[in-house]
């Protein structure tokens, strides 16, 4: 079964619901880990500051994968790659020289 996931907190329900399919409490995922059971419990509670190695060993401890989809990107998107953090351009005004600064 698929899970699409948009957000920290889906994922960690999800986290909980593959967890409970298996019928395994916080501890003993701990244990298959080597962390205790409040690190189980942080993990799922906020996987959005988790670390991307523990939460894909959780995963793959309770049988799931990683999978990234690529939604295909409309034409004139593709054809003109977007720029990153490029600056905005400036008005110029004239001073009280006439002068363009």
């Amino acid at each position: 079964m698929n899970y699409p996931v948009s957000t920290p907190r889906q994922l960690g329900l999800i986290l909980v619901g593959m967890r409970k399919a298996h019928g395994l409490t916080q501890a003993q995922v701990g244990q298959l880990l080597n962390v205790n059971q409040k690190r189980v419990a942080h993990i799922e509670g906020a996987p959005g500051v988790t670390s991307f190695d523990q939460i894909s060993r959780l995963v793959s401890f309770l049988g799931g994968r990683f999978v990234i989809e690529m939604k295909e990107a409309p034409a004139a998107q593709a054809a003109a790659p977007r720029r990153a953090n490029s600056p905005k351009k400036r008005k110029r005004e004239a001073g009280p020289t006439g002068d363009a600064w």
